[in-house]
C-alpha cells in the first residue's frame, strides 16, 4: 500500500479543490452558450469541463486508481449536495424585499436542478469510465505514453458523458436532431480543448510525483 506524507495530503487537497471547483463551474456557468463554426453552439463549460476529466487521470497516474475514484465519488456527492441544495432553495418562500430577484432566479436555479441531474447521471458515467479507460490503455502502454492514454479515454468518456448529459437535459425541449447536433461538436471541442490541456497535465504530474512510486 502506498503511504502519503503530510505533504502528499496538501497535494491532494489542492487537486481536489481544483476538481470540484471546475465541476461546480461546469454545471453553473454552463447554462451560457455562445455561437460556433456552422451556425453550431457550444457551452461556456467547454473551458473547464475538460480539467475534470483530466484531473482524475493525473491522479490516477501518481497516486493510483483506487485515489481517482475518490475523486469521482466526492464529485457525485458534491453534485447531489448541490441538487438538494437548490431544491431547498427553491421551495422555500420568498421575502418581500427580495421579490425583485424572484422570477430569474426561478429561471436560472430551476434549469439548473434539471441540468444537474443530468450532469450527476453523465458525469457518474462518463468519469468512472474516464477511470477505467485510462487504467486499461495503461496497462497495455506499460505505464509509458500518459498523454495517449489520457487523451484516448478522454476520448471515449467524453462521448458518453455529452450524449448522456445532452438526451436527459434537453429531451423534451429540442428535436432529437437539434439535440445529436449538439452533442457533436460539443464533444469534439472538449476533446480538443483536453488535447490542448495535456502539457498542463505533464506539469500537474510533476508537481505531484515528487518521490511518489508511479503506480
Amino acid at each position: 500500500m502506498q503511504q502519503f506524507t503530510e505533504k502528499d495530503y496538501k497535494k491532494i487537497l489542492i487537486c481536489l479543490t481544483l476538481y470540484l471547483s471546475s465541476l461546480f463551474a461546469a454545471n453553473t456557468l454552463g447554462l451560457k452558450l455562445m455561437p460556433f463554426l456552422f451556425g453550431t453552439h457550444l457551452s461556456v463549460a467547454v473551458f473547464c469541463f475538460p480539467i475534470v476529466f483530466i484531473m482524475t487521470d493525473v491522479i490516477g497516474e501518481v497516486y493510483g486508481k483506487k485515489m481517482a475514484k475518490n475523486f469521482v465519488y466526492a464529485g457525485i456527492l458534491s453534485i447531489f449536495l448541490f441538487l438538494l441544495y437548490s431544491f431547498i432553495s427553491m421551495i422555500m418562500p420568498w421575502a418581500q424585499v427580495s421579490l425583485w430577484a424572484k422570477d430569474g432566479y426561478n429561471l436560472v436555479f430551476g434549469i439548473s436542478v434539471r441540468f444537474s441531474i443530468a450532469s450527476i447521471i453523465a458525469y457518474a458515467i462518463g468519469e468512472y469510465q474516464d477511470v477505467i479507460s485510462f487504467f486499461f490503455f495503461k496497462k497495455y502502454t506499460g505505464g509509458k505514453m500518459f498523454w495517449l492514454r489520457s487523451n484516448l479515454s478522454n476520448l471515449w468518456s467524453q462521448l458518453i458523458d455529452s450524449t448522456i448529459f445532452m438526451f436527459i437535459a434537453y429531451l423534451g425541449l429540442m428535436p432529437v436532431k437539434t439535440i445529436l447536433l449538439i452533442i457533436i461538436p460539443w464533444w469534439l471541442y472538449k476533446v480538443f480543448m483536453g488535447f490542448l490541456y495535456t502539457p498542463l497535465s505533464y506539469v500537474g504530474i510533476h508537481l505531484l510525483r515528487d518521490k511518489n512510486v508511479q503506480n
